[in-house]
């Protein structure tokens, strides 16, 4: 009889020794109780708390789980539940991956673990497999893929960047102190404004496994604070992990800390670049020709909205960076299990299709022309990008059934809710239009 996947996870043969490592560390810090986190569709941090006294009894046999979790426990405009409502009372099990275990830093007490969720073994449906609707699961299950189909593990880093503002009253591009036309990029002076704060995330990030590189100041508000690259679902765990720390840290200061894409008009968006490499084994396989990474800044650039490439060039989507990739279309709320999903998709569409991308944008090129581009344009509105996925078998292909639908479903309701909004714009455009 095969092994099922809950099995297996159970079963591995390292799993013993990494929980008596687990268990002997909870005991050096007097750890209480453990989160069992898990990242919803949406990209929400859900999870349970345990006492540190069933830790072990969970590791072993796991926790029982909702399948509408993958929806992140949200309703649409109708009242109705999203998610996986085919079960709608039924649980899987969480199973700790502990690998991830750590302590957390501003409460020793306290410790944190990524779990996957499984189907029970007795399940009618599909015993002891991956639940359909756990993002971070299925990304473990397409980098297994691309390691069986071609031999190729992906690497990848990404670059967070994220807002900071004093308070919620407070979120406006004035608290740069700068006139309008000098740019607030790598400014030292509005470092030191907010080194206590970046002092904290470095301390906390390096206490929960990040290699923390650098930090920079970029627009009014506006950090971006780099970790080390590791496999896509490292990259994926560290970028919720960090994204946990910079609002533990807001909390501690008094302060509104938002990964919003856009928070203010006017300034720079929040992006967070995915950057991508191929390995065979020890060796890169996307050749260097020679380009390498320099930063600079270019006043007025926002994310590329034409699907070309280039080399070292900020206004492609795709920017070649000696050798490895970076993909500038995500921003810093994403859910990085699912874009990392899709971009693995991606590439194996290329690799195995050997699709031509084009010839690159050109050093001299101020603006992508649109008439130029190779591929379809990027989507203006969420509608139309939800439209486009409808149709992109390649992108659908990588989501399982529960993940698509739950998925479609939280953006649908986005954007229906955003249409009924009665925003700022409206009310100066047309409050006092007539007569």
């Amino acid at each position: 009889m095969a092994v099922t996947p809950l099995e297996q996870a159970l079963g591995d043969g390292t799993r013993e020794s990494e929980l008596t490592r687990v268990l002997a560390r909870m005991r050096e810090y007097g750890v209480t109780h453990v989160y069992l986190q898990y990242t919803s569709v949406p990209g929400r941090v859900m999870g349970k708390i345990v006492p540190a006294g069933h830790f072990e009894r969970i590791a072993c046999s796991g926790l029982a789980w909702t399948y509408l979790s993958a929806g992140g426990f949200a309703t649409d405009i109708a009242g109705q539940l999203i998610g996986p409502t085919g079960a709608v009372a039924a649980e899987g099990l969480l199973i700790p991956d502990l690998a991830t275990f750590q302590i957390l830093p501003w409460d020793t007490d306290v410790a944190r673990v990524f779990c996957d969720h499984f189907h029970r073994d007795d399940d009618a449906r599909r015993p002891g497999e991956i639940a359909l609707g756990d993002s971070r699961a299925n990304l473990k299950r397409l980098v297994a893929a691309l390691e069986a189909a071609h031999g190729l593990t992906l690497k990848t880093g990404c670059e967070p960047e994220m807002s900071w503002f004093p308070s919620s009253d407070q979120i406006t591009a004035g608290i740069s102190k700068l006139p309008g036309h000098v740019s607030t990029a790598y400014h030292i002076g509005h470092i030191e404004e907010i080194r206590p704060i970046l002092k904290q995330v470095t301390r906390y990030g390096q206490a929960l496994g990040l290699d923390m590189i650098q930090a920079d100041y970029e627009d009014p508000g506006q950090i971006e604070m780099n970790f080390m690259f590791g496999t896509a679902v490292e990259t994926a765990d560290r970028l919720v992990t960090y994204r946990q720390i910079c609002m533990q840290v807001a909390k501690e200061f008094g302060v509104l800390a938002t990964f919003m894409p856009k928070p203010v008009a006017g300034i720079m968006a929040n992006g967070c670049h995915h950057h991508l490499s191929l390995w065979a084994g020890e060796d890169s396989v996307l050749t260097d020709d020679g380009r390498q990474y320099a930063r600079y800044w270019d006043a007025g650039l926002f994310a590329p909205t034409v699907p070309v490439w280039g080399y070292d060039n900020r206004l492609a989507i795709v920017r070649v960076l000696g050798s490895r990739l970076e993909y500038r279309a995500p921003d810093a709320s994403c859910n990085p299990y699912l874009t990392h999903a899709v971009l693995i998709a991606a590439l194996r569409d290329g690799i195995e299709n050997r699709i031509e991308p084009g010839p690159p944008l050109g050093d001299g090129d101020h603006r992508p022309d649109p008439g130029d581009a190779r591929f379809a344009l990027l989507p203006s509105t969420l509608a139309e990008a939800l439209d486009a996925l409808d149709g992109d078998e390649v992108v659908r292909g990588a989501l399982p059934v529960d993940i698509l639908e739950t998925f479609v479903a939280t953006k649908r309701d986005e954007w229906a809710r955003s249409c009924g909004a009665v925003t700022d714009w409206a009310r100066d455009m047309y409050l006092t239009y007539l007569p």
